[in-house]
């Protein structure tokens, strides 16, 4: 049987689930249903196929790269690697031409997104099945999903009748206002478009060439100044940002003309809101819902889905609420109504806009390659960190122009380079690094290390670092 590689697009802010997701940790890693989302689609990947291409931010492969360490029966993985957000258009095209390269144009491409969540591991592998026969048959083929509400949030596909059989697609359509979604519902042959494709690499590339031809073209540019290290392709970014900013659907799907529609039998949600996420959560008889914490307690209290997570153990209460999502994160709260909650885009924005940016970049525990740092305190002149770093894993050695530091390990063993000196450090022991000073921190024992770092100086930004060496590659 012909290869079959699964495309995983992981990409995109999901500025819809802000606090939680943000641009550097953003929706593809938030647990749903147990799991990040990144990893369901991983595993699911896993059901039809032995190898797997990524195409994510370089900022993202460490975090990537560790989810899959962590999941259980993940096909042998590689990456693109892009180094600034583009559309859908430009990452398929990437991802088409390394697996012409690596596999050969007759092999199957599943193209599937990081952040959808999918029930059904059975009729999921039938749907691929299906797509796969008329994939190898010269069609493009899209997944659709039968609409179980007037959705307006949706791009919706149209056939000539409803079936449970592949079948040509009459056409792609715009997303409808409600009376007209509330019509495709009644009608019965209007099926939303998940965003999931399959085709041959060499059948996309044709199609490229003749209704993308400014993409296929780019693409080529940026595929021929790749660097390929292991696992991993990164792209020059002037070539990158050269390929046109456009989706897949308007580039190529939408003009082609041989594509059929495979109608999708398994659970789909592309868990595009608080609310999306509230509903895959199991809820109490009431329709409340919780994760993240026990430290909960309701009184008259319906249809609300709390998400706290925090540094320090927290009591979350709510009293005679209803149809409310509430999400506590260590350095923002968010209350909503469930049935607006697609709006808190429009918080996200504002955000970026204003003094509060960082809010929308950073989690309140940001991942490192080595480790975790977060933020306790900050008040002017200083800040409090908390900072762990994995076994045998370790800092860049680093100077910085407007901080001194002082560090106490709490948990593990250390060795401290501060200047051309190196001291072994324990628990309870600390450990001074003067403004200017180069310095560095490695794990050598075997457990997670954990130390409370305060930063004292005019300005504490995560600018203020000159990496002398870094075992990562960063500047």
């Amino acid at each position: 049987m012909t290869k079959m590689i699964p495309i995983i697009l992981s990409g995109g802010a999901g500025a819809r689930l802000w606090p939680v997701s943000r641009r550097m940790r953003p929706k593809p890693f938030m647990p749903v249903a147990g799991k990040p989302l990144l990893a369901h689609a991983v595993e699911r990947a896993g059901l039809i196929a032995e190898d797997l291409l990524i195409v994510t931010n370089q900022d993202h492969y460490f975090l990537t790269d560790k989810l899959l360490q962590q999941t259980s029966a993940a096909p042998s993985a590689s990456f693109l690697l892009e180094p600034k957000g583009r559309n859908t258009a430009p990452a398929i095209a990437l991802a088409v031409r390394h697996i012409q390269k690596t596999h050969g144009d007759d092999a199957v491409c599943l193209v599937l997104a990081a952040d959808h969540l999918i029930s059904g591991d059975e009729a999921f592998q039938k749907a691929v099945d299906l797509a796969r026969e008329q994939a190898q048959a010269g069609n493009l083929v899209v997944f659709g999903i039968r609409p179980t509400a007037p959705e307006t949030g949706y791009g919706y596909l149209e056939v000539a009748a409803a079936s449970e059989a592949p079948q040509k697609l009459q056409s792609f359509v715009e997303k409808p206002d409600r009376a007209t979604a509330e019509n495709y519902l009644a009608e019965g042959r209007y099926y939303w478009n998940s965003g999931m494709f399959c085709f041959t690499a060499g059948v996309m590339a044709e199609n490229m060439a003749s209704h993308a031809g400014a993409v296929w073209a780019a693409s080529d540019a940026a595929y021929a100044q790749a660097t390929t290290d292991g696992a991993a392709t990164r792209f020059d970014e002037a070539s990158f940002v050269a390929q046109p900013d456009i989706s897949i659907d308007y580039a190529v799907m939408e003009k082609a003309q041989d594509i059929a529609m495979v109608p999708a039998g398994f659970g789909w949600s592309d868990v595009g809101s608080w609310d999306a996420v509230a509903s895959a959560h199991s809820s109490d008889a009431t329709g409340n819902s919780i994760t993240g914490t026990d430290k909960v307690h309701l009184v008259e209290t319906r249809n609300t889905h709390i998400e706290s997570t925090s540094h320090t153990a927290k009591v979350v209460a709510a009293v005679g609420v209803e149809d409310l999502v509430i999400v506590d994160t260590p350095d923002a709260l968010l209350v909503a109504d469930r049935s607006k909650s697609q709006e808190v885009k429009a918080v996200v924005e504002a955000l970026k806009a204003g003094a509060d940016a960082e809010l929308t970049e950073l989690p309140a525990t940001v991942n490192r390659p080595w480790g975790t740092y977060a933020t306790l305190k900050q008040e002017d002149g200083y800040q409090v960190k908390r900072i762990t770093v994995a076994p045998g894993e370790k800092l860049s050695l680093q100077y910085h122009h407007k901080r001194a530091e002082h560090w106490v390990v709490t948990q593990g063993q250390a060795v401290v380079q501060i200047g051309d000196d190196e001291f072994e450090t324990g628990p309870g022991q600390y450990r001074f690094i003067p403004l200017g000073e180069k310095h560095r921190l490695t794990n050598i024992g075997a457990d997670e290390l954990v130390l409370i770092e305060v930063q004292v100086g005019s300005y504490l930004g995560e600018d203020d670092i000159v990496r002398l060496d870094d075992i990562y590659g960063r500047g």
